[in-house]
């Protein structure tokens, strides 16, 4: 190899960037009175070179650079810095550290194949890889309008890992992407990946009580290099492939119309509290890169030792250049926040209203037209569920939906009425800051926490196979085992939690907001009653796909109730429900109408033109009506009688089809009516049917009371239920009936 040399370099871009003449290598480090760039070849271990920096060649402000020629087109590279010592500063030149903007790690090609022996240094390097410029050809991003959206939540390796997912490439990019045929058939429109940030999988500290077997975080949510993917969940890792193979899996995402969003951790890092092992930011800028307190002990709001100075300019920056490279460099269409609402505190944890690093995110022009969901609490006590800052580019993981749809069906007194306001988009807690029902990613289950199996067949949490004799996880799931803890085989327990089951997918789907869907519940993946399941890297993580076909009727019900819900925007409306509707303009007529009397406006009916017999056009029919209309009606076992008393266990509501709220509260789109009636309680309920908002006659289409098939009736084809009929609900169920077209 020729002689390597060196000049000046440049400040900007951070991390290891390619001229023409040589490679220049830019590091931010504020409080560091030595800098010296280590480099090595590709899994070696003995220097190539070590190039200490002299900074008044080397450094300008708080960037040191160099610019190193005749380099090999791959080799490995580090940090050395000291500086200052003392309580807030962590310096240590014996330490290599991880360039923080590098985009491979080296040394987790395999899955824990690599665990260190130091708790406190790491053999992890930063990897550089020169290749050529990826193709995306005609990529572009889908843009499925948030309302429309299905989102999907998976961990990428769990997703394919089990031998019966039938994939090449189990446990990889390559794999999920192989996966893509199954997802279009199911119907969701995006998937959100679990953690994909480079993280050490070894760090778990605990055994399994039984097997004495070392654990591994399997989850991620220990994130040490910002722009890296995770190499061993890529099956191109040992060729340094997994940037191209990521990049294919969005490509072949994007050609079937899906949506890629990035669970992403920027609350705090992998590096832990003071016992924790230093990878990169604690030994380049420990005062800078995260929140301290007077005697320099770390803060900890997010639960896992440390926490991020995320409003911090120069953290501000990395992170902003990290997510304009996911969505710029990687094409991804939208990021999670882990535990958001810690992007939301000052240097010493004190919450702010407008936080700096938020706005940012909300108003940057790269990040424009992707998807900003937050997890919008965090581990100390802040909640934000409606409240996150800057929110009208946010939606927030709905966590009141989650508990008040749970202890509805759980049977839990005084839910009723919460339980409308769910189904109506949670206006109770968007509306009044000026945000739409989209704000409101709805979900029911997800991966922190019970399956949904789970949800409707333990009690009680069984972490036993935790380490950590069932003392993490929730206690509190709203869950109910439906008579019997566990696995069991009594066919009236079994036939009970396949009702509820249904019964909470069938809830998700017919409410307005976006609804999220966790891998595997679709067809009733179990984690054996544990509701922390980070460190398991086995069955109780891995979907069992086996099960797509054991549980093919459930799965077949999911399918369906996605269709139902894309076939109509009355079930995906833009605007909250405004109840009584006054002066109405229709846009266009659409018609006609089978013929009807004159009815009370509630009932919204459509009479006949006493002029000549025929049907009106639903132009003049509106027009015609006296009194005002309503986009939703609420009833009870009786029509526009409902009962939201503290006692309540039943609810029913019928949606107008011809208020979409697709674009605005009063323009005139028509769809057709749905009558749901639910019933949380012991015994069969009956309810008399009211008529159809726009005097279409009903047609069955969902009872989860039925057995499979009759839970999931194709539209059109069910029997007719007339207004005024009296509707049977079984004990535990819910029936959707759905007007003619």
């Amino acid at each position: 190899m020729p002689e390597i040399r060196t000049s000046r370099g440049r400040p900007l871009p951070l991390g290891a960037t390619t001229h023409p003449d040589g490679i220049n290598f830019a590091l931010l480090c504020r409080h560091g009175t030595s800098v010296t760039l280590v480099l090595h070849p590709d899994g070696q271990n003995t220097p190539l070179a070590e190039i200490k920096l002299d900074p008044r060649r080397h450094r300008t402000g708080d960037h040191w650079h160099v610019a190193v020629h005749n380099l090999p087109t791959t080799f490995c590279y580090g940090w050395r810095v000291d500086g200052p010592k003392g309580a807030r500063h962590r310096f240590d030149p014996s330490r290599l550290l991880i360039d923080p903007s590098a985009r491979i790690i080296s040394a987790g090609e395999s899955w824990a194949a690599t665990c260190e022996t130091d708790p406190q240094r790491t053999s992890r390097r930063s990897l550089y890889h020169r290749q050529g410029s990826y193709h995306w050809g005609d990529d572009a991003p889908p843009l499925t309008p948030l309302e429309d959206s299905v989102i999907y939540e998976v961990q990428v390796r769990g997703f394919t890992c089990h031998p019966s997912s039938g994939v090449r490439f189990p446990g990889t990019f390559a794999g999920i992407a192989e996966k893509i045929p199954y997802l279009k058939e199911l119907g969701v429109t995006a998937v959100e990946l679990m953690p994909v940030f480079e993280w050490d999988e070894c760090d778990c500290p605990f055994y399994h009580p039984e097997t004495g077997e070392k654990m591994t975080n399997f989850w991620g949510y220990q994130p040490i290099g910002f722009a890296a993917p995770k190499a061993a969940l890529a099956a191109t890792a040992k060729e340094h492939g997994q940037l191209t193979e990521f990049r294919d899996m969005v490509k072949a995402f994007h050609t079937a119309g899906i949506e890629v969003i990035l669970d992403v951790v920027f609350n705090h890092t992998g590096e832990g509290n003071d016992h924790g092992r230093t990878y990169s930011f604690r030994g380049l800028d420990n005062e800078l890169y995260y929140l301290l307190g007077d005697d320099g002990n770390y803060l900890n709001y997010s639960g896992c030792g440390n926490t991020v100075n995320c409003n911090h300019p120069v953290v501000r920056d990395q992170i902003m250049n990290c997510l304009r490279y996911w969505v710029g460099d990687m094409h991804v269409d939208g990021f999670r926040f882990d535990l958001a609402s810690v992007l939301g505190r000052d240097r010493r944890g004190n919450v702010m209203i407008d936080p700096p690093v938020v706005e940012s995110i909300t108003e940057d022009g790269v990040l424009a037209d992707t998807k900003l969901i937050a997890e919008p609490w965090d581990a100390a006590g802040l909640y934000q569920v409606g409240g996150f800052p800057f929110g009208r580019r946010w939606s927030e993981w709905n966590g009141k939906y989650r508990d008040d749809v749970r202890r509805f069906w759980r049977g839990d007194t005084g839910v009723a009425g919460v339980l409308a306001a769910r189904l109506c988009g949670s206006a109770d807690v968007y509306q009044w800051n000026g945000r739409l029902p989209r704000h409101s990613v709805n979900f029911v289950t997800c991966h922190d926490g019970f399956t949904l199996h789970d949800l409707v067949s333990y009690n009680r949490k069984h972490n036993e196979a935790n380490g950590e004799e069932n003392r993490d996880g929730l206690d509190d799931n709203c869950s109910w085992n439906c008579g019997a803890e566990g696995p069991s085989d009594d066919p009236g327990v079994r036939a009970l939690r396949a009702r509820q089951a249904r019964n909470l997918m069938a809830t998700l789907f017919l409410s307005q907001g976006v609804p999220m869907l966790l891998a595997g519940d679709e067809f009733l993946r179990s984690q054996k009653g544990n509701n922390n399941a980070w460190c398991q890297d086995n069955e109780i993580s891995w979907v069992d796909w086996t099960l797509a076909e054991t549980n093919a009727d459930f799965l077949r019900f999911t399918k369906e109730l996605i269709a139902l819900r894309k076939r109509h925007p009355v079930l995906r409306r833009r605007r909250f429900f405004v109840g009584e509707i006054g002066s109405v303009a229709p846009a266009t007529d659409v018609g006609p109408f089978p013929p009807g009397g004159p009815v009370r406006p509630a009932d919204a009916g459509l009479p006949s033109d006493p002029h000549n017999g025929r049907p009106k056009s639903p132009r003049e029919a509106v027009a015609a009506v006296a009194g005002p209309l309503a986009d939703v009606h609420w009833h009870g076992v009786e029509p526009f009688q409902p009962d939201f008393g503290g006692g309540a266990r039943t609810l029913a509501f019928a949606l107008d089809g011809r208020f979409t709220g697709r674009e605005h509260d009063r323009d005139y789109q028509l769809d057709c009516d749905f009558y749901v009636a639910m019933n949380a309680w012991i015994d069969p309920v009956t309810f008399v049917v009211p008529p159809s908002p726009t005097r279409r006659p009903w047609r069955r289409v969902v009872d989860t009371g039925a057995p499979p098939p009759a839970d999931f009736l194709a539209e059109g084809t069910g029997p007719v239920v007339a207004a005024g009929e009296r509707l049977t609900v079984a004990a535990h169920s819910l029936v959707v009936l759905v007007s003619e077209a």
